[in-house]
């Protein structure tokens, strides 16, 4: 259970701001594009999505938690609520990134927010992030972040079925990518982003103590290939990206990355072999 003391020292946090540096090398642009290939395509910017892998929290292996990650009271609140998911967010582009810039990433907590679910307490943790390189603010960024309480016991997830789901393929439009993730991707993805969250890679962790039924597939992940399509099937500069967590998606079998032209936009989704959308997105 949450600790009601936790929650209320949360406002504290609003406001609280962070900078790190990082520079896009050679080597970090040939690790992205091997590890997401041939869902990247070369072009004359660096690919979309590679913002997630540059000036991560770098802590000691004595400040992390339980669960991988920094622990609670570094770097985001303690709230008393030890499950953490990226929920969602936006993304505004001013520019593009280049090979060789040099990349200052700011960092500041804008608002904490409690609700009640399905699955008891939650809290939203809106963080911004600012990405500036050659003097000038290349993108804009918002995190949502979502708190949850521990399960009460360990928890065994029922195996994942075996039997492929074919009946969503058949409704997939023109230019859907369909494509099947594997822990080795997984794990590739987790060293470029340093992310150290074990649902990842460590499926008994993933299974008995967080409840999920395998390994899961990294939020942003799936935001980047969603991304890459939309890019892909317009001819126009991406100006502005929405996205938002529906579901955990679970490496099990293939899923299908979509993008349909509506009003101006492309409407963008991640779906499960299993016919469930697990991300939805716009960009504009």
């Amino acid at each position: 259970m949450s600790d009601p003391q936790s929650l209320l020292a949360a406002p504290s946090w609003i406001g609280r701001a962070s900078e790190r540096a990082d520079v896009i090398d050679q080597r970090l642009v040939s690790e992205f594009m091997a590890t997401l290939s041939p869902h990247i395509e070369a072009r004359s910017t660096l690919p979309l999505g590679l913002h997630w892998c540059l000036a991560p929290d770098t802590v000691t292996s004595d400040e992390l938690g339980r669960d991988g990650h920094p622990k609670l009271g570094i770097s985001l609140p303690d709230l008393g609520l030890e499950r953490r998911m990226w929920a969602g967010g936006e993304l505004i582009y001013h520019g593009y990134f280049m090979l060789g810039d040099a990349v200052t990433k700011t960092s500041t907590i804008e608002d904490v927010t409690a609700k009640s679910g399905k699955s008891g307490k939650l809290v939203f943790v809106k963080v911004q992030q600012l990405y500036r390189a050659r003097g000038a603010l290349i993108l804009e960024e918002r995190q949502d972040i979502v708190y949850r309480q521990a399960l009460p016991t360990s928890h065994d997830a029922a195996p994942a079925s075996t039997t492929a789901s074919s009946a969503y393929e058949t409704q997939l439009p023109p230019g859907s990518w369909s494509i099947t993730p594997t822990s080795i991707l997984l794990f590739r993805y987790s060293a470029m982003t340093f992310n150290s969250h074990r649902i990842h890679y460590d499926e008994a962790y993933a299974r008995q103590v967080e409840g999920y039924d395998g390994l899961v597939v990294h939020g942003p992940l799936q935001a980047t290939f969603m991304l890459n399509l939309a890019v892909a099937r317009s001819d126009s500069r991406l100006r502005r990206f929405i996205y938002r967590g529906v579901a955990p998606l679970i490496c099990d079998g293939p899923f299908h990355v979509i993008a349909i032209p509506r009003d101006g936009a492309l409407e963008t989704k991640v779906v499960s072999r299993a016919g469930i959308v697990t991300m939805s997105g716009t960009a504009v």
